[in-house]
């Protein structure tokens, strides 16, 4: 088997529970609590099988938390990217989010229309173009090894069904997934593909 056809396995998993200094909307990074950071440590316990060469992690304050934990325990590095955040709340950021400044939008993204736009925000296309950038700059360099991208619930939900082939658009709409969930992906010459979703194995 060539590098290129050797499939790179990518655990993506949602951030531990965390704490936000405001109720209020805000694109503001939290940071984990005291279940958070257990549930890191028990994530690290999960995905110590696995070998994980290296740990991902988006640019927000309770991403990078639950990587360290994790890198920390499992003796690899840390590598941060922006394209790996949650969606901006827009023109939403101080509001309370009652009632729901976003169920249009997501209407329109779960009906397949990712050109509608969170207000003052990003398309659904922009958020899964800059999402799909980083896993594919991941899946390059990890052919044959197993990865671990720490990430966040909402841009997960949207752009990991989009991505992977043998997923519905709305998976991730009927299956939120919980803090510190993982779903793993497969990359290799012929794309991606979703092998479990928060534990549940699909085919």
């Amino acid at each position: 088997m060539t590098d290129l056809q050797c499939a790179a396995r990518v655990f993506v998993a949602r951030h531990g529970e965390a704490l936000y200094e405001s109720e209020l909307l805000s694109d503001a990074g939290g940071w984990l609590s005291p279940l958070g950071r257990q549930q890191a440590k028990d994530l690290a316990a999960t995905l110590a099988p696995e070998r994980i060469s290296r740990v991902w992690a988006s640019d927000m304050a309770r991403a990078v938390q639950t990587a360290e934990i994790v890198a920390g325990i499992l003796g690899v590095d840390v590598v941060v990217r922006k394209g790996l955040r949650e969606f901006g709340v827009g023109d939403a950021a101080g509001t309370t989010g009652v009632p729901d400044p976003f169920a249009e939008t997501f209407a329109s993204w779960l009906a397949g229309d990712l050109a509608a736009r969170i207000p003052g925000g990003e398309t659904g296309d922009e958020v899964v173009e800059r999402y799909t950038g980083v896993l594919d700059e991941v899946s390059d360099e990890h052919r044959g090894e197993s990865v671990l991208v720490i990430s966040h619930g909402g841009v997960m939900c949207l752009a990991l069904p989009a991505l992977a082939t043998n997923l519905p658009p709305t998976h991730g709409h009927e299956k939120p997934m919980p803090h510190c969930g993982v779903v793993a992906m497969e990359a290799d010459a012929d794309g991606w593909a979703c092998r479990s979703w928060a534990d549940t194995p699909l085919t």
